[in-house]
Parts: structure tokens; sequence; C-alpha cells
């Protein structure tokens, strides 16, 4: 069997930063424990498959298309970057005719778009609550020492635990903070959090970046994840609402790095726009 794959960098215009997903095309099913293998073998924090929803679909023609999601430990609900990376083959390398590309997924339906040389994602925005410090307080002590930390959010449909550092802090603090992320996975008492995001508000002159970020999570197989486009669906909603904006500019500090700029709308949805670059073209073979 052979499967044509791609390596496409995510939230980035240049090679070799940003988010990295492979991305498979499907022109037919394939069998359930071969989507863990593939991912496994690539090795990379995502594998998408983008599959045919009826015979006669075309990926060059057709607007609609299911996706999944799969790190090199299991399968994933939601994943931003790969869905930018899927639709960056569709659009770029499939010569896609359509304007706008819908995902059928386990997060439900998600648009992507092209607007100049962006691809903007229309991903659902998820609410981070109030989270009593004392229940996670092992595993942020685990992530940041004895860093200040100005408000503890989580977001229960994403599973993620959020965690703002002092305002005092500036980016450079949170790009050279040295985290052993293995070390969360015994520091996580409470069996609910499976992403860990850190975070510090940006230049409040309104110029630069809004916000910045960094993105853990272990319990899916995945220490550090250079851009998260997931993790900026819950960052959004909460950022938005600390700042009083829609629109924001987003970079993630990972040593790759990535650029997101976000616009918050009123349906209780978020854009988010990133830009790709496709390394690798090939096919799975076996």
């Amino acid at each position: 069997m052979q499967i044509p794959i791609f390596t496409v960098d995510a939230f980035t215009n240049r090679p070799f930063a940003g988010n990295p997903a492979a991305v498979c095309l499907l022109e037919n099913d394939l069998d359930e424990d071969l989507h863990q293998k593939i991912a496994t073998e690539m090795n990379l924090s995502e594998t998408a498959f983008i599959r045919k929803l009826k015979p006669g679909d075309d990926f060059t023609k057709s607007s609609c298309f299911g996706l999944r999601w799969f790190t090199p430990a299991k399968e994933i609900p939601l994943c931003g970057h790969a869905t930018l990376a899927s639709a960056a083959v569709l659009f770029h390398v499939q010569k896609n005719t359509n304007s706008v590309l819908t995902f059928v997924t386990m997060s439900g339906e998600l648009k992507a778009r092209q607007v100049k040389d962006h691809i903007v994602l229309d991903l659902p925005l998820y609410t981070a609550y109030p989270q009593e410090l004392k229940e996670v307080e092992e595993l942020i002590k685990a992530a940041v020492g004895d860093m200040i930390v100005q408000d503890v959010r989580y977001s229960p449909d994403t599973q993620n635990l959020l965690v703002r550092l002092g305002d005092t802090y500036e980016r450079s603090v949170l790009e050279n903070l040295t985290v052993s992320a293995q070390r969360f996975l015994s520091a996580e008492k409470t069996g609910k959090v499976k992403g860990l995001i850190l975070t510090v508000k940006g230049n409040s002159s309104g110029k630069g970046h809004d916000f910045y970020s960094r993105y853990f999570a272990p319990w899916y197989g995945v220490l550090e994840d250079p851009v998260t486009g997931s993790a900026h669906a819950v960052l959004s909603s909460y950022w938005s609402e600390q700042l009083g904006k829609k629109e924001m500019l987003a970079f993630q500090c990972s040593r790759r790095g990535g650029e997101l700029k976000i616009s918050v709308r009123s349906d209780g949805r978020v854009d988010i726009a990133g830009q790709t670059a496709v390394v690798l073209k090939g096919n799975l073979t076996f």
C-alpha cells in the first residue's frame, strides 16, 4: 500500500520553525490500528489523516473531508496546527479550488479558508474557569518552581490547565524556563489535567504580541508542543477577557516558535490564522 504523506511546518512562513505535522491523504479506508502505527512511526506531535467522505470525492475539487489527529501515543479530539497543515496540503499542494474547506472531526465541523498569505481556521472557543490552587499546587511547582503565579484556570472542554505568570515577567523569562514535563505525570494528582499552558502578558503598548505561551502535554506523549492551535482556543478566550480585545497577536515561544493571529467572534468561536511551509512530500509504503 502507498499513502501520500507530507510534512508541513504550521504557524510559520519558513521551514524548520513553527510546529511540524505529518498529513496523510487517504484514498481508501485505513485499518483502524494503522492510524496509530503511522503516527508513532512519524513521531511528530501530530499526524493528521484526511479522508474522503463519499465515493467520487476528490482532493482537488471536493470541499468537505473527514479529519483525525494522532499523537505518537493516542488519538486526540482537537489539533489546530495539524488542521492548518491539512488545509495547506489541500490548498497549496493539491490546488483545491474551493475558497472554504470543511473538516468533519471529533470536535465538530472545522472550517479553513485562505486570506492572502494566511490560512484562517474557524475553531471552538473554550472558557477556562478559576481553579482551586491547592488541587494543582504540586503540578504548578513542578512547572515553574517558585515563580509568581498571577492566575490559574482550568478548561474542562480541553482538560487544559492555564497558568498565568506574574506581569513582571517578560517573554524571555518564559522562553528560558527549563521545564521537565515528564515530572508533570507524577505531580498531577487530580486526574483531570491533560495539558499545561504557561502564559504571560505581552507588550501593552498596542504593538507587538498581546501574550506569549508555552504548552506541555506529556499525558499525550508530547513533552512540549511547539505551537498549539487548540491551546489558543483556550488562551484566546482568557486573554480577550483580560485585555478587553477581540483582535490579538500571539506568539508561542517554544524553541521553534510560531505566531498566531486571533479574532474572537461573537458566536462563541475563534478565527486563528497562521502561515505554513511544506517541507516534505512523499509516500508511505507498506
